[in-house]
């Protein structure tokens, strides 16, 4: 689960190929700092609202991401990983929450990546 909201957006116009890849042209920080396409996004991995093709995509991801300690994912995607979990933990926690109750509801992820996270500084 910690890695879902790390697919929320860093992969949110994901390329599933060998790895998941974030292409050039997306900006994390855009995103995070747009209320919109964020709420937009967190509708769609919540069952909430629409999907672009990407939502779509990274909704069909996380399952795998998160049972597989994130095997497919590039330097680039780790990075901004720690850069969304630290924005939705510190600033948006309702987000947060439902996010953690949907795709970790019994808190194994948390329990599984909670040593990984708080070394890179993001307290869960």
């Amino acid at each position: 689960m910690l890695f879902t909201v790390f697919l929320v957006l860093t992969c949110a116009h994901v390329v599933f190929l060998e790895e998941y890849v974030i292409p050039d042209n997306i900006d994390i920080d855009d995103i995070l700092s747009n209320e919109r396409l964020l709420k937009n996004y967190v509708n769609c991995l919540l069952d909430k609202g629409r999907c672009t093709p990407e939502g779509k995509k990274l909704k069909s991801t996380i399952p795998e991401a998160l049972s597989t300690d994130c095997a497919k994912c590039n330097e680039k995607v780790k990075a901004n990983v720690r850069k969304v979990l630290h924005h939705l933990i510190d600033n948006k926690p309702d987000m947060w929450k439902q996010l953690e109750a949907k795709y970790d509801p019994s808190g194994e992820y948390r329990s599984k990546y909670k040593d990984e996270l708080e070394k890179n500084g993001i307290h869960v």
